[in-house]
């Protein structure tokens, strides 16, 4: 299950937003920004909010439809980035070869097993405080990624943060402000590295 943090502030997907706009890929709206004769993608999984109807198998299945539907306009590199539910659909998408790169944020449900199987770059940004993805489990999974030579991967561990922390946070706290920040960059710095 999710965290209370990540049922907090729900997102509102529009096109006043940004420079992007809603369209349909794969049959779901998406907020679609960037050339639209691009190869690349970043596909971005939500926390609760964007799948409050959907558990674990219909996220993952929706997500290949997604993919699908880029593949068919020509997309042949795609990263994906999961925020707490949305890790384990990162997570199962990184265990075959429907995406190139992943980066989980404060995940939820992912496994030491689901770890074990992933075949995809992958970054794993956890929190301090997280009953979710707890250090521990966290640092499971790194001494899981370090005994796969073959599979490129790193977990960090954010001192003072709690799940949620990337999305779910106040403007006026700047300690909280920082930390989500810096976990941004991260997961852009890992998506530019792999995502070419």
């Amino acid at each position: 299950m999710s965290g209370p943090q990540c049922c907090e502030n729900p997102p509102n997907l529009s096109s006043t937003c940004g420079v992007g706009s809603v369209t349909e890929i794969g049959g779901l709206k998406a907020y679609v920004t960037g050339p639209s004769d691009s190869k690349l993608a970043i596909l971005l999984v939500s926390d609760i909010y964007a799948v409050a109807t959907s558990f674990k198998d219909k996220g993952f299945e929706d997500a290949k439809l997604v993919i699908a539907a880029l593949r068919n306009k020509g997309v042949s590199t795609i990263g994906a980035a999961g925020f707490c539910w949305g890790g384990k659909v990162v997570a199962d998408l990184s265990k075959s070869e429907c995406i190139q790169a992943a980066v989980l944020l404060h995940p939820s449900r992912v496994t030491v097993d689901d770890i074990k199987e992933v075949k995809a770059p992958i970054a794993i940004l956890g929190a301090e405080f997280d009953e979710k993805a707890p250090p521990e489990l966290l640092k499971q999974f790194e001494e899981v990624l370090s005994s796969k030579p073959e599979v490129s991967g790193y977990v960090k561990i954010y001192p003072g943060a709690s799940h949620g922390w990337t999305v779910m946070y106040k403007d006026e706290d700047e300690t909280a402000v920082k930390l989500a920040e810096e976990a941004h960059q991260d997961m852009l710095d890992w998506l530019t590295q792999y995502v070419q």
